[in-house]
């Protein structure tokens, strides 16, 4: 059966480094969209930019092909670089013998694209791009949820 093909927008936000921050992400598939989001009490921007790609992808109930747009260097350069593949078969150990952040995730996103077959495009963010507005605006409202608490 023709796979078929989701387009995930996603977007972090984080007040403070760490601090209280929140996720954005849409799925949009034939023609249906679905708005997703959440966040956290003490976390990092670089985490809920994973949150938000994990969340996007973990909604998905069958394999798909995927393209994610994301204004998170971090995500597309840790994926596509295969930066995040190397740190796992190293025990999350980086290049140059630091740990590698974020191994829960990384591990998590990882095991995600042995189902889906995903491409990443990075889009430059707070320029206009309509989707990823829509996502910063769910990510900050999350945010601000959790620096209420």
């Amino acid at each position: 059966m023709e796979k078929r093909q989701v387009y995930i927008f996603s977007d972090g936000a984080c007040s403070g480094n760490p601090g209280p921050g929140g996720y954005g992400v849409i799925l949009r598939c034939d023609g249906k969209e679905k708005e997703l989001s959440g966040g956290e009490a003490r976390t990092t921007n670089n985490r809920m930019e994973l949150m938000g790609v994990i969340t996007g992808l973990e909604a998905l109930k069958y394999p798909c092909r995927v393209t994610v747009q994301t204004d998170s260097r971090y995500v597309v350069d840790g994926i596509e670089k295969g930066w995040a593949k190397s740190w796992r078969k190293r025990g999350w150990i980086k290049s140059d013998k630091k740990p590698a952040l974020n191994p829960d995730l990384w591990g998590r996103l990882l095991d995600l694209l042995d189902i889906h077959e995903v491409t990443f495009t990075w889009i430059k963010g707070h320029a206009g791009h309509e989707e990823n507005e829509r996502c910063d605006r769910l990510a900050v409202a999350q945010r601000d949820i959790y620096s209420e608490k």
